[in-house]
């Protein structure tokens, strides 16, 4: 049965709060002003992106019957928001820990994938709101504010699936890699491509 623990919920809102934080800082230059106003348009992209990617393992691992339970890194936390003030951020706030005998490779590594596919997903559906805006954006103050909330989506969705499938230990990318070398090229592909065109082909 699909559920939350009480420590997990807190966890959830505390890494989700501060990753916010990280990434107001993180495009405001570190202005306060700019902070406080990019703070509601970043929980939304954040909210979409580091939520439902970290419910993509929980779901996906307790589809195979394994428990599972997301727990925060302090001192992943406290990294991504040191990192935000030097012009980037690591984003590694917590993981969704899972608990079962005998997981097989593929089933880790489908589970790990789920949570960047996700924000690929949800990538692709902020550059799909965006575009069919058109020459819109600019008719109206409402039009202009999701523009805004589709772009910052976009941005970080896109950056939190390239960072998760980087082939680096404790990464969804290793565990991906040491199942299916195809897959993670692929995803790892898509994710670079996403990145590439959101960072430096639409201007906020």
């Amino acid at each position: 049965m699909f559920k939350f623990t009480k420590r997990e919920v807190i966890d959830l809102l505390i890494s989700f709060v501060v990753i916010s934080i990280g990434f107001c800082i993180l495009y405001s230059g570190r202005d306060l002003n700019g902070i406080i106003a990019l703070l509601p348009i970043i929980m939304l992209g954040v909210g979409c992106g580091f939520i439902f990617h970290e419910l993509g393992h929980k779901l996906s691992a307790m589809h195979y019957g394994y428990w599972a339970e997301y727990k925060m890194w302090v001192y992943g936390l406290v990294i991504a928001l040191i990192s935000s003030f030097f012009g980037f951020i690591f984003a590694a706030p917590g993981a969704v820990y899972i608990y079962g005998p005998n997981m097989t490779d593929r089933e880790n590594g489908i589970i790990s994938l789920a949570g960047p596919i996700i924000n690929i997903a949800i990538t692709l559906i902020f550059l799909v709101i965006l575009f069919s805006l058109g020459n819109s954006i600019m008719l109206s103050e409402t039009n202009y504010i999701i523009a805004i909330i589709c772009i910052i989506g976009a941005k970080i969705n896109s950056f939190l699936a390239l960072f998760n499938l980087l082939p680096i230990p404790t990464l969804d990318g290793s565990k991906v890699l040491k199942w299916n070398i195809p897959i993670w090229l692929v995803t790892i592909a898509v994710a670079g491509i996403l990145v590439y065109f959101t960072m430096f082909n639409i201007v906020m």
